[in-house]
């Protein structure tokens, strides 16, 4: 990733999330063996494949363009990306807390398969559970 894109990925990433990735994480993780982006101009996806299992490592949309459908397209073909490179399971972290979130990957199939207690640091030192989410690939290459 040259480090334009990786600044651009940090900025988009800066607009979705209160804790942010720098550019220097975004040139980290894609450097590592399976690890690959999907991009749009006003979102990303970030997965990395080991073995027959995928995880989505962070996935941003700009707020403006927000519910119309690219949070959901870029599941899907990171989805199709994964399963060409050999992922028969895709698993990602959630917020507990993140209704519009847990609504996007509920549509896109996935179910609640774990939790991690307290693994959001947030304000004021509270935390919050992720929930780890997972769903099958198999239907999702013809």
């Amino acid at each position: 990733m040259s480090a334009d894109t990786a600044a651009r990925h940090a900025v988009l990433h800066a607009t979705a999330f209160a804790a942010p990735w720098d550019a220097a994480a975004f040139s980290a993780l894609v450097d590592q063996d399976g690890v690959f982006v999907l991009a749009e101009p006003d979102g990303f996806i970030l997965l990395r494949t080991v073995a027959d299992e995928a995880e989505i490592l962070t996935l941003a949309v700009r707020p403006d363009a927000r519910r119309r459908g690219l949070g959901a397209r870029l599941v899907r073909e990171g989805g199709i990306s994964a399963a060409v490179r050999g992922a028969r399971r895709l698993f990602l972290e959630v917020a507990e807390g993140n209704a519009a979130a847990r609504a996007l990957y509920a549509g896109a199939g996935f179910d609640v398969a774990g939790r991690r207690p307290g693994y959001y640091a947030r304000s004021g030192g509270d935390r919050e559970d992720a929930l780890i989410l997972a769903r099958n690939l198999s239907a999702t290459l013809p």
